[in-house]
């Protein structure tokens, strides 16, 4: 006896439904393991190469990294749901949640982020073009990487640039690669003293090429005078018995008429001028240090495709978003404790302003020269309307 007609329907009705049930099950999960990868609609942004004019070869140091083995031309950087590109990070349950909630919500915040973002890495490749118009790929040396420290379980590259937060980057990078179990625990020596953290240039040539390739590569910048303030408040303002031996001892020889001999021995007491001369003198009597150095210097943006620029001025709202972004647990965000002098007041840009309304309009403008590529890199405008 034939089933009715109605009962075919509707077994076949069922069946069917089964089948697309189990299609779209598939389907969403090939999505969800394939959301960092895809884009979501919003433009790919394709990097130039970075033009780098090549050195004369008596000029290239000895522990460049050999020719061939890793051009740093950026690659492509996409902004997707999860907007930092090339992070083959493994996908977890609890990542494929947090992925797919950031793409559901799509927050006017991190759609700002994202485009920040962008905006930054343009400004950077264009002022990198500008002072590099050769059109020649030069490679990375282990100097050039030398400043940054390497996070493998979270796939990070951070840029160290003193005065900007490093403490507390080198903190949160303690906690993330599970050398330390708070961000508040951690002193202040033990996060810039205690070896816990691996540079990149410590790593085989391989494992430099590697990490440069696919790891999430991110610095922070700060408006130039403000840094400069803050390292001279913090190195001669307070006791210091390195900065005082060995820099305040040789500024204070060199630059000050009729010193005192206590000065001379302790080194304590450099002005701020004293200090700015010896910054801009050419045969100074001290070597550079990496507080004041230029971030243009000590992070190579020019040759190292950074996919993320963060500056001081937006510090918890930029590092957070990037903590996010590459699957930080919930409970670690960017602290915003001062552990050095904390009862001083932060250098501002009005801190800033006071220290040098102490120079003279000549002086101020050769100080600007000195770290005006900073200043067209990361966007900050001129600290003094006199200044060209």
């Amino acid at each position: 006896m034939k089933p009715p007609n109605s009962l075919l329907c509707f077994l076949w009705c069922v069946l069917l439904l089964g089948v697309g049930s189990l299609l779209l099950l598939v389907h969403l999960q090939h999505l969800t393991d394939s959301v960092p990868q895809q884009n979501t609609g919003v433009p790919v942004l394709e990097a130039p190469e970075w033009p780098m004019e090549k050195p004369p070869v008596a000029a290239r140091q000895a522990n460049d990294i050999p020719a061939g083995l890793f051009p740093m031309s950026p690659p492509i950087l996409r902004l997707c749901s999860d907007p930092l590109v090339g992070i083959k990070q493994p996908v977890t349950k609890r990542r494929r949640k947090q992925l797919l909630k950031s793409a559901l919500s799509g927050g006017e915040e991190s759609l700002q982020q994202r485009r920040t973002q962008e905006s930054r890495r343009h400004l950077l490749t264009a002022t990198c073009s500008r002072f590099h118009p050769v059109h020649r790929i030069w490679r990375a040396t282990l100097q050039q990487v030398s400043r940054i420290y390497v996070e493998d379980r979270f796939r990070l590259l951070y840029c160290e640039v003193p005065k900007a937060a490093c403490s507390n980057w080198k903190r949160v990078l303690m906690v993330l690669g599970g050398r330390a179990h708070s961000i508040q625990d951690i002193p202040h020596d033990m996060a810039h003293y205690s070896n816990q953290l691996r540079r990149l240039d410590s790593y085989d040539q391989a494992g430099i090429a590697e990490r440069l390739r696919s790891y999430t590569k991110v610095l922070f910048a700060r408006e130039p005078f403000e840094r400069l303030v803050s390292a001279f408040r913090d190195k001669f303002e307070s006791p210091n018995s390195y900065y005082h031996a060995v820099f305040g001892r040789s500024i204070i020889s060199r630059y000050r008429a009729n010193a005192t001999g206590s000065a001379l021995k302790t080194g304590a007491g450099v002005t701020f001028r004293e200090f700015v001369q010896y910054l801009l003198d050419v045969h100074r009597p001290v070597g550079m240090d990496i507080h004041w150095e230029q971030v243009s210097k000590l992070c190579s943006p020019c040759v190292i495709p950074y996919n993320f620029i963060g500056k001081f001025e937006s510090l918890e709202e930029d590092a957070n978003f990037l903590l996010h972004s590459i699957g930080a647990p919930d409970n670690i965000t960017f602290p915003d404790f001062k552990d050095r002098n904390p009862l001083e007041e932060r250098t501002s840009s009005r801190i800033a302003r006071e220290y040098f309304s102490q120079l003279n309009g000549t002086e101020r403008q050769k100080v600007f020269e000195f770290y005006y590529r900073d200043y067209l890199m990361f966007s900050y405008p001129k600290p003094f309307p006199d200044l060209h």
